[in-house]
């Protein structure tokens, strides 16, 4: 990985560096195919779609087929094309071996990628219960104030096709609740909780992503923020209080269990009686998220013993 450089805000604010970046991929092409990632052209993103539009849900189809028509009208099969389903900032490219990851793009004084590099420290890495994505490489764009971050392409779905089984329904919570602690361990707030901020491969593995809204929070007895921009926003960010980071990822995590129970179409009541205090009016009511995993944890021993030998482990 590239190595961090620090660099002045002087002539860039806080808010600047912290805004998803929109960069001209063509400027850049040559840079990123060096470090061995070739960026999609409108033959690969043609491919894409023909592989992929028989496995939309038809709620999201309309998107996917209208950015199929838009390449389709492309004549120049070797230009470069970002897919028109990705979020602002990111573009699908091709690794040697013939590997798809991601590129995103960031400002290199921004706090997602400071949070990135801290996470995916070799220190940290080594740690179980953390489920950041793979991240393959950070490439520098000094002159731009840039660094593309490539990290392993999984799936957009928090779960395989249905059926999901109670196992899966079980691991894929056991690694949201696990990372966040992991991260609150650390002092970092991920601020972003959301089904579609966890992705799967597949394989077993759950991993999260989105450090835009993320912060380093320091050892402060009781830390404090403005909050308004993340996808689940607890009653006292609404009411526009200084809100605790930390309590404000446990609602969300709430939130989330609810989310991930009506995803996967189970309702167990051990897990909706562990998310209830979770989204508790009073943020100083929540419990931590150290304490949710070691509920999680008890609750997930005492299934593996009740359920006469269904199969709960991944």
């Amino acid at each position: 990985m590239a190595s961090s450089t620090s660099s002045s805000l002087s002539s860039c604010g806080e808010d600047e560096v912290n805004d998803r970046v929109s960069p001209d991929w063509a400027k850049y092409r040559c840079h990123i195919e060096r470090r061995g990632y070739r960026l999609d052209t409108v033959r690969d993103v043609k491919d894409y779609y023909r592989h992929h539009c028989s496995k939309i849900e038809k709620e999201g189809l309309h998107v996917y087929l209208s950015g199929y028509h838009r390449v389709l009208a492309r004549s120049d099969e070797d230009a470069l094309c970002r897919d028109i389903g990705l979020r602002e900032g990111l573009f699908r490219a091709t690794c040697s071996d013939g590997t798809k990851v991601m590129v995103k793009a960031v400002h290199r004084d921004s706090r997602e990628l400071d949070i990135i590099r801290y996470v995916s420290a070799p220190t940290q890495r080594r740690d179980p219960t953390n489920h950041c994505i793979p991240i393959l490489d950070l490439i520098d764009a000094p002159q731009d104030d840039l660094c593309f971050i490539v990290m392993e392409e999984w799936s957009a779905n928090m779960f395989p096709e249905a059926p999901v089984s109670l196992g899966c329904l079980m691991e894929s919570l056991r690694h949201c609740i696990e990372h966040i602690a992991f991260m609150h361990r650390h002092c970092i707030a991920h601020l972003d909780i959301s089904p579609r901020n966890f992705l799967t491969d597949y394989n077993g593995r759950y991993a999260c992503i989105d450090y835009e809204l993320s912060r380093r929070v320091g050892e402060v007895s009781c830390p404090r923020i403005l909050y308004s921009r993340g996808s689940e926003i607890p009653p006292e960010a609404e009411r526009g209080q200084l809100s605790n980071p930390f309590m404000i990822d446990v609602w969300a995590l709430g939130v989330l269990i609810f989310r991930a129970c009506e995803l996967a179409e189970f309702h167990v009541p051990e897990l909706m009686r562990l998310a209830e205090p979770m989204l508790h009016e009073n943020p100083d009511k929540r419990p931590s998220a150290a304490s949710v995993l070691k509920e999680f944890q008890r609750i997930q021993a005492t299934m593996r013993k009740t359920l006469h030998g269904r199969h709960i482990a991944p």
